[in-house]
This record gives structure tokens, C-alpha cells and sequence, in this order.
């Protein structure tokens, strides 16, 4: 019997199978079954057309407020208040009306574990991959019978290994590193497989960095995107290494094909519009005038992000007639951020600071453009009309650049300041 990969491991120990291959069809038992609030009332409505008046494992459940609250539309108090109806008639296990967005609490409450499966509503939610935690999205009818039931059928993915040996250079981000792998593969390059990340340059990487990477996976189509667990993971999560230092693929696994980096070669790219796998050396778009930057997100709202940003801003202003917005990932990000002085360095270089929620990435609060206007942001898509007019273009580019970029008002390499 021939190796597996990290997402047939997790996948095996969930099932119980001893061997299982790329097309099988299992019937699994998710660790964790999450909604958020777009989707509380499609999943109330849907729950009471299947006919499902209990939950199977209601303390496997988990219901965020992240996209809508604070309120802008005027659907969108129903949508909340659904939320608190699923609480209360299915006694869901856990229920946050606020603080921080949920593909960063997933993994920073501890809700998805390495070797765990997990299953949300929104397509990010491959973010617990940096954990070694198979997350991916399913839509609110799958989430509907995964309440009733407790289960849920799934196909398991063929893999590709992501492999970058070296030392990343110091001008190189985790953002840099999932755009270029983006390009590579182009925008359904990886769909329905399963992106494992592996090498000297990976294991260097942090948690924070990890969880960037794996967030953006589904920008190429990707089921899953999958770091080992290691001593950086156990640390983070909290837990003893010995009881998940399986979580690895084996040597042996059969992958359907490998991406090789040599970490060194690596250089700052940008995601152009209007697509997200359309990349191109920073070099050859430094100088780009911008009208706004945004920094933050569920990609880029974290601590080493914030940090990163704050070094550079320290001391400086953004450009005349620049919006600049700072949206933390969570609660306790803002609540850190405060205490080490980063947010205070954000309000005086001009800055906007939002609430920790899906705030600009979502294109229906804070940062919605013109006709003809241009955003540079640290979120995941760039797509068309996402941020208002069809005719506004955004580029995608690590904090460090975004923030560089706020200061002269075009897109620039911080190197360059």
C-alpha cells in the first residue's frame, strides 16, 4: 500500500478507512459545522424545509456575525436576527454576534484543530489549513443536512505539493509566496485538489504567515490547503506535538503533481485586475497612483501584518487625497495592536480603523470606489465591481507594500521609500 497525503490522512482518521484513494466517495463526520451571518436565514428556512427540529451534535456548532454586523443594508438586521434563532432553537454550541472575523477565530479559538475536519459556508475556509485542519466551504443546503445529521458525503481530493526550499528573502512575504503559486497554477489550476505546502522555506514560515497562505488557496479552486503540524503549530494551538505529530503526509504519498520554489528566486509580486491569478513583479507596476489602500482582512489582518505595516508608517503621513483603511482580523488582534502602539501609529499617519469584520474585502462596507478609481489591498480578491463601479480597479499585495503605498500614494516598493 502506497503513502498518503496530509488531506487522505485527515480524511482516514476521520472515516476510520485504512486506505482510501483520490475519487473515493466517503461519508464523513465533521469536527466542526460553522455558519455565518449571510447564510442564517437560507440555513434557518432550509432546516425547516428538510424537516430537522434538532441538531445531531449542537456542540459541534458554530454561528458568527462577521459579514454584516455592523448592520449597512437594510436586509441585513433579518439576517442577524436568524442567527439568534438558530441559537436558541438548536442550542448551538457556540455563538459569537461579534468579535473578529471567522476564518481568524476558527483557528485562534481553537474551533479547528490540526487533523480535525471542519466545514463553514464561505469559501475561505481553507484559512484552517495553516493549522493542518481541513477546512473547506460547503453551501448552506450541505450545512442544512451536516445539522441534522451530523454527516456529510465527500470526495476526496487528488493533491498537489507545493515545495520551496531556502531562505526567503527578507523583501518576501507569506502573500507574495500564495500569489506567485496563483499565477502558476491560474485560477482553476487547483480545483477540488488539495495544495500541501512542505520544504525548509515552509517550516521557516510562522503560523500567521501560514494561514495567509492557506486562505488564499480557493483563488486557483483548491479544496484544501495544508500545512503540517509542527512544534509552531502545537504552540499556537496549544497542544502537546506528540498528539498531532501525524499530521504529515507520508514520504511515499502520491501527489498528482509537485511546484518547486527555490525560496531565493523569489521577488514582491501584485495581483492586477480584474483577476486574482494575474501577476506581475512589483517592479513592473511600482508607480501605479492609487486612491486607496486597505489593509486587513482574513488574509492580512493579523499581528505580524499590522507590525509590518506600523514599522513603515511609524513617523510618516499617507499621500494628500489617499483613503487609507486598517481592518484587525479579531478582537484580540485590535486589543494587542492597541497595547503595542500600532493602532495609535495607524490614526496619526491618517488612517481609518474599522471594527474587526469583513469591513472592505466583502465590497459592501468602508471601501466601496468609483468609476475609474484604483485600490490596492491585502485581502484575497480583486474581482470586478466587488468594491462598487465595474469601472474601479484593485491590485492584491503584502501589508508591507500597502502600507509603503499609503505613504506616496502609488504603488510602491517599501524599499523605495
Amino acid at each position: 500500500m502506497m503513502g498518503h497525503t496530509l488531506a487522505e490522512k485527515i480524511i482516514m482518521k476521520n472515516t476510520g478507512l485504512a486506505d482510501l484513494h483520490p475519487g473515493d466517495l466517503v461519508t464523513v463526520t465533521p469536527d466542526r459545522a460553522v455558519v455565518h451571518d449571510i447564510y442564517t436565514k437560507s440555513l434557518y428556512e432550509k432546516l425547516m424545509e428538510m424537516g430537522f427540529e434538532k441538531a445531531m451534535y449542537p456542540e459541534r456548532l458554530i454561528i458568527f456575525h462577521d459579514h454584516l454586523n455592523p448592520a449597512c443594508l437594510p436586509t441585513d438586521p433579518d439576517s442577524l436576527s436568524y442567527g439568534y434563532k438558530l441559537r436558541d432553537k438548536y442550542h448551538v454550541g457556540h455563538f459569537h454576534a461579534s468579535g473578529g472575523i471567522c476564518h481568524q477565530l476558527i483557528p485562534e479559538l481553537g474551533y479547528g484543530k490540526p487533523g480535525e475536519i471542519l466545514l463553514c459556508t464561505d469559501s475561505h475556509t481553507t484559512t484552517a489549513g495553516g493549522v493542518g485542519c481541513f477546512g473547506t466551504g460547503i453551501g448552506y443546503t450541505e450545512m442544512a443536512y451536516l445539522w441534522g445529521t451530523g454527516k456529510l458525503w465527500l470526495r476526496v481530493p487528488s493533491s498537489i505539493k507545493v515545495r520551496i526550499e531556502g531562505k526567503i528573502p527578507s523583501n518576501v512575504y507569506s502573500k507574495d509566496i500564495i500569489l506567485r503559486v496563483l499565477g502558476d497554477l491560474r485560477a482553476a489550476g487547483g480545483t477540488y485538489r488539495s495544495l500541501e505546502f512542505t520544504g525548509s522555506a515552509v517550516e521557516s514560515l510562522s503560523v500567521d504567515s501560514r494561514l495567509t497562505i492557506s486562505n488564499m488557496v480557493v483563488e486557483c479552486g483548491a479544496k484544501a490547503g495544508l500545512f503540517a503540524a509542527d512544534e509552531k503549530t502545537a504552540a499556537y494551538c496549544k497542544m502537546p506535538y506528540e498528539s498531532i505529530s501525524w499530521v504529515k503526509a507520508d514520504e511515499d504519498a502520491v501527489y498528482e503533481r509537485e511546484l518547486f520554489y527555490q525560496a531565493e528566486d523569489l521577488v514582491p509580486v501584485v495581483a492586477c485586475p480584474p483577476h486574482v491569478d494575474n501577476i506581475r513583479p512589483l517592479s513592473e507596476v511600482e508607480g501605479v497612483k492609487v486612491d486607496q489602500v486597505c489593509l486587513g482582512s482574513c488574509t492580512n489582518g493579523r499581528l505580524e501584518d499590522l507590525e509590518e505595516a506600523a514599522k513603515i508608517l511609524k513617523g510618516r503621513h499617507i499621500a494628500e487625497d489617499l483613503k487609507f483603511i486598517v481592518a484587525p482580523a479579531s478582537a484580540s488582534i485590535m486589543e494587542e495592536a492597541v497595547k503595542r502602539g500600532w493602532i495609535q501609529t495607524f490614526v496619526e499617519a491618517g488612517a481609518l480603523v474599522t471594527p474587526p469584520y469583513c469591513s472592505f474585502c466583502e465590497g459592501r462596507t468602508m471601501a466601496l470606489m468609483g468609476d475609474g478609481e484604483v485600490m490596492l489591498g491585502t485581502n484575497n480578491r480583486n474581482f470586478l465591481g466587488r468594491f462598487g463601479s465595474a469601472k474601479a480597479k484593485a491590485y492584491l499585495a503584502s501589508p508591507a507594500v500597502a502600507a509603503a503605498t499609503a505613504v506616496k500614494g502609488v504603488i510602491t516598493d517599501p524599499a523605495h521609500l
